[in-house]
């Protein structure tokens, strides 16, 4: 059984590349997978690991840095292996947003537990805003929740900006996977000159890990970013598989459907990518399935 930590937290690092080395040391001593992103503005990343102590080896390092000491994490297990090997990268934002002066360690929205979430979100003066990319949140989203059909997090600034007026007079609840893009969300809003903002803490799998099935206002499945692609309540694994071809979740019964082929298109994306691309493909499922039968 694999533990698995998804993990943000904020701070200011002077020299995020000066703290790769020995994170990524320590990770590969630990037999840690998955990816850790460094940036000026703090951490993010999902790792997975044998052993709960190998995990906590990891946590225990980071905040160990600078601004780090209540980084908070959640936990999940799983059966296979969540992640091939591990990357430590250095990035210009641990989530990307493009917006320079949008700083969450200035100040965010208000926090609201997982346990309190439905009865904000049911409240007619709130506006549910989901600011995950639309392929998450065709899998699955809160009842009532606005759609930005957004294709990427970037995106969201100038979204708003176009319906900023639909919001008139409304308190804006927010939420995402893990919280990480709803720190920045709402920051963003309130430079935007909103007032009441609100987001949930710890995001959906905090909500999905505690709230009972029979109390949610749960729809469907969350994507996450990790070979299991998709959890449920208790963060149990949900039905769907990854299209490698775009990344994008499908479920079992879209293999049969027009336009699949292993690692190289299903029906959402064999019509965006050129036959260059779906040869490149089938050459990196090629060696996959050889490196499969050298295991074997």
């Amino acid at each position: 059984m694999y533990t698995i930590a998804a993990l943000y937290h904020f701070a200011r690092f002077d020299n995020p590349a000066g703290l790769k080395p020995a994170l990524l040391k320590l990770c590969l001593e630990k037999e840690i997978t998955g990816t850790l992103l460094l940036a000026a503005e703090g951490v993010n990343g999902t790792i997975a690991g044998p052993s709960q102590a190998a995990i906590d080896a990891i946590l225990t390092h980071l905040r160990a840095l600078p601004g780090c000491a209540d980084l908070e994490h959640k936990i999940a297990h799983s059966e296979v292996p969540p992640f091939g090997k591990m990357k430590v990268r250095i990035k210009r934002e641990i989530v990307t947003m493009g917006q320079p002066d949008v700083d969450p360690l200035a100040g965010t929205g208000h926090y609201v537990e997982a346990e309190d979430w439905n009865d904000l979100i049911t409240r007619d003066d709130v506006a549910i805003i989901d600011t995950r990319n639309d392929y998450e949140v065709a899998i699955g989203t809160f009842e009532g929740a606005i759609d930005p059909e957004t294709t990427s997090f970037g995106e969201f600034p100038a979204w708003w900006e176009a319906n900023k007026q639909r919001f008139h007079n409304k308190k804006i609840a927010m939420f995402c996977t893990g919280g990480i893009r709803c720190e920045k969300s709402t920051n963003f809003l309130l430079g935007q000159g909103v007032e009441d903002v609100y987001h949930l803490k710890g995001g959906i799998l905090k909500y999905l890990e505690e709230v009972p099935q029979e109390e949610s206002t749960w729809n469907g499945s969350c994507f996450v970013f990790d070979n299991r692609v998709s959890v449920e309540h208790g963060l149990k694994p949900g039905p769907h598989m990854l299209c490698f071809g775009c990344r994008r979740p499908i479920l079992p019964a879209d293999v049969e459907r027009a336009g699949y082929e292993e690692g190289v298109s299903c029906h959402n994306c064999v019509d965006e990518t050129s036959e260059s691309d779906k040869n490149r493909f089938r050459e990196r499922q090629k060696q996959i399935n050889l490196a499969k039968r050298r295991k074997w």
